[in-house]
């Protein structure tokens, strides 16, 4: 019998335990799930009638323009995040102390004030000075809800990019720097291809996060896909009742399947990457924590310090 290397392997008695809670688990669940369908039928929520005004075009279109305004502020805020925290990570990876402090200051503000206050002030500061921003002073909401998303999740990805970087062996940047190769020939064409190859499944994780976070312009009253159906079951009636419960079912499918479809390409490209045998090694296409445990959280410059030869360009 082989152990594991976290634990023992199960003896005869656990693995029929196991199986015990498995099949109670499992018949809890049915129960749980048998249940909630019957309180949604005992109070008409599974009427063909509720489900049928999904069959009406205007409803449809709403839903369409909802999806479309979402995934509208998910293509602009997730390459705006990816940018930023691609020159955070330079930033905060640099030799010259005062940009290493800014750049620090910077990820670690906007990673712990929550993102719902960061788009509401910055919707309350657009609608200040709306006169005074030109083309933000007539999208307000929108680039409030851009903007607050922009500052999180690039302050989130420039961690990537950063644990990427430094998890590139440090014998290759003294060999690139052996050879003559500038600071940002090494960053440029030794690092980040590395770093970016490495944290691709984890910077696409991220971007889950992003769309998912998209919903938070219900706050501020941006007409995403949250806030459009929202406001159109208030307008219906059915059986004397707004259909919320359909709709949000409805809207949550939506919002699933769209995250599924991006989680897939993140572990499609960790499988086609854990495949290639050059370069460092994929990440695991997990969802990124407040604080990921493989960043080296000591803020020390890029390249060694202590001993280094002189640097072409220095």
């Amino acid at each position: 019998m082989t152990a594991s290397v976290l634990y023992d392997a199960p003896g005869p008695k656990a693995r029929l335990r196991n199986r015990v809670y498995t099949v109670l688990g499992s018949l809890a669940l049915i129960a749980l799930l048998a249940f909630v369908v019957y309180r949604l039928d005992a109070k008409g929520q599974l009427d063909p009638k509720v489900w049928d005004i999904f069959n009406n075009a205007g409803v449809r279109t709403n839903i369409r323009d909802g999806v479309l305004t979402t995934l509208k502020v998910f293509a602009v805020a997730g390459t705006l995040s990816l940018v930023l925290g691609l020159l955070l990570a330079v930033a905060r990876l640099s030799e010259h102390r005062p940009v290493r402090w800014l750049a620090t200051g910077f990820i670690e503000l906007f990673r712990a004030v929550p993102l719902l206050i960061t788009i509401y002030a910055l919707w309350v500061l657009f609608l200040t000075y709306k006169t005074d921003l030109g083309v933000i002073g007539d999208y307000t909401a929108f680039w409030g809800l851009v903007i607050g998303l922009t500052v999180y999740n690039g302050s989130v990805q420039a961690e990537v990019f950063r644990a990427g970087i430094n998890a590139v062996p440090k014998g290759q940047v003294e060999a690139a720097y052996a050879l003559g190769m500038r600071k940002y020939q090494v960053m440029t064409m030794l690092l980040l291809p590395q770093a970016i190859r490495s944290m691709l499944p984890t910077m696409i994780s991220q971007l889950v996060v992003t769309l998912k976070d998209t919903s938070l312009g219900y706050v501020i009253t941006y007409t995403e896909l949250l806030f459009a159906t929202r406001t159109m079951a208030n307008n219906i009636i059915v059986n004397g009742e707004n259909p919320f419960t359909a709709v949000t079912i409805v809207v949550g499918a939506i919002y699933i399947a769209m995250c599924l479809a991006l989680s897939s390409l993140a572990t499609w490209i960790e499988r086609r990457g854990r495949r290639a045998k050059i370069g460092v090694a994929v990440a695991a296409a997990a969802e990124p924590t407040e604080q990921p445990g493989v960043l080296d959280t000591t803020g020390a410059p890029l390249g060694p310090v202590d001993g280094r030869t002189e640097r072409p360009g220095d």
